[in-house]
């Protein structure tokens, strides 16, 4: 009678299968967040703004590049991610404690000033994709700004988190455009596949421009930051990780689907220059249909919110922890006074800088991202001599094949960003 009611091996195995798969989702969701959402807002107006003009310029030709720029983020972003987890510490802490503070000032007073330009950015981006619909942007700007304030002042991070990768699931909506937009498939992916080279000197600016919008100072500090802020340590890094990879791939294949409409629509129809990424969800709508176009503006307007709370959090951050001064998002008001009211001076800065009449903003964002330009070597040097001291990260320094494609990604990087710089300013 025992053997009866005996369970079968096969379905305790399978049971317990079940239950171990759904702990390591359970536990992955509960890491979910950091690496995430740094790299989706990595998509911010301006590369959403390059993706836009790639596609609009050369049709699915530069495709290609998404696939070693994907491979170049993750290496970056899973070193941030790793020494955070690992010390406890965010970069610019690192930093003071391992350079000094001559370094730490001069490091934070670049970031500082290229944020201030990719800030003023992120509102022309709300004012620009607002436009859109119709919406001034004396009306847009400052409600965007009341609403990023609210939402990370009066919050708490574990809130804030879930509001933020709510706000960053809403990108899906340019695969969305992408698919009403009827592109041919077979030649998005030979183009994805397949590498293409062109000598002509606008095809290399651009692609140059691709792959060095994609890896920028500021990812880098708040990622380690909020890994810190959330409580991820060595036990749980693996998981941490993998937020990291599932971040970099998502956020490039949204740039895939951007790239995927433009080129169906604005570069079949003869190609054209577009000024702005709004522009480009403009010209959608004669092709893909109004849907499409208000899908591809909306994404704008989310893109434009989400890096406006981001872009001022990670500035705060910088300065507060290379300064000494408290810091996070967890903590009251009354708790960290300077990292607050640096979040709210530099809100404020960028939505009234956008707010003035006839501003020539487009030498702001040039300027900013020269800035970034500048900043990114010594970001990318400090980050690997940082990584390889064991005496800091005890046994997750790189190991040699990790050392060879880490250096490798940061002399590419460097190399494109310089030529990037030196192409703008001679233009």
């Amino acid at each position: 009678m025992r053997g009866e009611h005996s369970i079968p091996k096969s379905t305790v195995r399978r049971t317990a299968h079940v239950s171990a798969l759904r702990y390591r989702i359970l536990a992955f969701l509960s890491i979910l967040g950091p690496g995430f959402i740094t790299a989706n807002v990595d998509n911010d107006p301006g590369g959403i703004f390059t993706y836009s003009q790639a596609g609009a310029k050369f049709g699915y030709a530069l495709l290609w590049t998404l696939i070693p720029t994907t491979l170049a983020l993750i290496v970056i972003q899973e070193m941030a991610a790793r020494m955070g987890a690992v010390t406890g510490k965010g970069l610019s802490d690192l930093i003071r404690e391992e350079f000094g503070l001559r370094a730490t000032f001069l490091t934070l007073a670049i970031v500082g000033v290229a944020d201030l330009g990719n800030i003023t950015a992120e509102f022309a981006g709300i004012a620009s994709g607002m436009s859109v619909f119709g919406v001034s942007k004396y009306i847009a700007v400052p409600v965007g700004a009341a609403l990023v304030w609210t939402v990370i002042v009066r919050g708490r991070y574990k809130p804030v988190e879930r509001t933020l990768l709510l706000f960053s699931l809403i990108y899906f909506t340019y695969p969305v455009s992408a698919f009403l937009a009827k592109p041919d498939w077979k030649a998005a992916l030979h183009a994805t596949l397949v590498p293409e080279f062109h000598g002509d000197s606008q095809y290399l600016l651009m692609m140059i421009a691709l792959i060095g919008t994609t890896i920028t100072p500021w990812m880098q500090f708040y990622l380690q930051a909020s890994i810190v802020e959330k409580g991820v340590d060595a036990r749980h890094y693996k998981l941490a990780r993998w937020d990291v990879i599932v971040g970099c791939i998502v956020t490039d294949v949204i740039a895939f689907f951007i790239v995927v409409a433009c080129a169906a629509t604005i570069f079949k129809a003869g190609g054209g220059e577009i000024t702005s990424a709004a522009d480009a969800a403009v010209a959608l709508k004669p092709f893909a249909g109004q849907f499409a176009s208000a899908l591809f503006a909306m994404g704008l307007v989310n893109a434009s919110l989400l890096a406006a709370a981001i872009l001022p959090l990670a500035t705060a951050y910088n300065i507060c922890e290379g300064l000494g001064f408290e810091s996070g998002v967890e903590k009251r008001f009354s708790e960290a006074p300077i990292f607050y009211w640096l979040y709210t001076m530099l809100i404020a800065f960028g939505a009234g800088f956008v707010l003035i009449p006839r501003l020539p903003l487009l030498k702001v964002i040039l300027f900013s991202q020269v800035a970034n330009g500048i900043l990114l070597p010594f970001v990318l040097v400090y980050m690997l001599i940082l990584i390889n001291r064991r005496r800091i990260m005890q046994e997750y320094t790189n190991n040699f094949w990790q050392n060879a494609v880490a250096w490798s990604t940061a002399v590419v990087i460097v190399g494109l960003t310089m030529g990037m710089l030196w192409n703008t300013v001679r233009s």
